[in-house]
């Protein structure tokens, strides 16, 4: 996947019929005008408008099958669903927040299958909790993506997280939304 404007940089390599390395130059072109290679022998490859695009690797006479590249609308901002503030009443050393939630979008619509990087802003170092499922989520078909706060270890009083989203390598729109979990004995 890779948004309107933004390059891809696909990877190809010519094998033998033992699977070794031919060395062999590649060449890459485009076959639908939703992409355009703007250097063939690198492959760097620009989405040009939101749709499906194919692109193919050629080794001398040989050529690949197309791959199938989805080129979407460049995400434009990120914003929290309900609250960004949680208290946990610690019953278990193993305690979760509530499901927090934010939503990415791309010309005012939500959008999928788009990366939000979290970040532990306190406790420092992260000590003595976790992010649920990771440091990176992905949004659903809704726009939404969803974490959780877990606590592992000794009890801070809070945790703070901010997610974050790029396009064309700079912040968008709401980056980064806040989310603060108080942690109560």
């Amino acid at each position: 996947m890779v948004d309107v404007g933004d390059t891809l940089h696909p990877r190809a390599m010519a094998l033998n019929g033992r699977g070794d390395s031919t060395g062999t130059t590649i060449v890459w072109s485009a076959l639908d005008t939703t992409l355009r290679v703007v250097d063939s022998l690198s492959g760097a490859t620009v989405g040009v408008l939101a749709g499906t695009g194919r692109l193919v690797a050629r080794a001398g006479a040989l050529h690949s099958n197309p791959a199938l590249v989805t080129i979407v609308a460049a995400l434009d901002s990120i914003a929290a669903v309900g609250p960004t503030l949680d208290t946990v009443t610690v019953s278990t050393p193993d305690s979760l927040s509530a499901t927090l939630q934010v939503e990415a979008f791309s010309g005012g619509t939500a959008s999928a299958n788009r990366r939000i990087a979290l970040s532990l802003d306190f406790p420092p170092g992260g000590s003595g909790v976790t992010l649920v499922p990771g440091d990176t989520i992905v949004t659903r078909a809704t726009g939404i993506a969803v974490f959780q706060v877990r606590l592992t270890g000794v009890r801070p009083d809070s945790a703070v997280v901010s997610a974050s989203a790029t396009s064309h390598g700079a912040p968008v729109t709401g980056s980064p939304t806040r989310f603060v979990v108080v942690f109560l004995p």
